[in-house]
């Protein structure tokens, strides 16, 4: 079997992903042909004000990823082809001329390699690196600019140096309040 890749409309990856699961359970002899169906999703935890809040996001959005095993010719088998497109949401196999390129192995290994760290823990996504210039969007600091000294991933805590009347003076800022420059 090899993975190809399925473009889906926006924002409806996992219930493409349900319905096709849920179809191909109910007809054997696609069950055959079809392997793991994929929407790879990554935790991300956001801290604000005190309060953690964890969501899932798509690491690929508008894709669902199957592993299936194709005709001699290439081609995806016409049962379920006809399967796959009469699911509300469905476009296309990424591919050529009606003939859906397979994955190469190595992106195969990361895009299933994200998928299973689902079960880690969720982390605090953050765009921004030591020594970074900021600008300062919500309290008493509003306005001010700076530069990231260190970052707290755990806390969503952002050092950051700022000069108020002259002077360098640290501050301990989360990071939802701050924007790169």
């Amino acid at each position: 079997m090899q993975w190809y890749v399925l473009r889906v409309a926006a924002n409806k990856e996992t219930t493409v992903k349900d319905v096709l699961m849920r179809k191909v359970q109910q007809q054997e002899d696609i069950a055959s042909v079809v392997g793991r169906i994929e929407v790879p999703v990554e935790r991300v935890k956001k801290v604000r004000g005190n309060k953690q809040t964890v969501r899932s996001r798509k690491l690929y959005p508008g894709y669902v990823f199957m592993e299936l095993e194709p005709q001699e010719n290439g081609k995806v088998p016409e049962a379920l082809w006809f399967m796959i497109k009469e699911v509300s949401g469905v476009g296309d196999f990424i591919g050529t001329e009606g003939v859906p390129t397979a994955m190469r192995d190595t992106d195969v290994a990361k895009m299933l390699a994200e998928a299973e760290k689902l079960e880690e823990a969720p982390s605090i996504k953050l765009e921004f690196k030591k020594g970074d210039m900021i600008k300062i969007q919500q309290g008493p600091f509003e306005n001010f600019e700076g530069v990231v000294d260190s970052i707290d991933p755990e806390r969503g805590i952002v050092k950051v140096i700022v000069s108020i009347f002259n002077r360098e003076t640290p501050l301990d800022i989360e990071y939802w309040q701050i924007e790169k420059i």
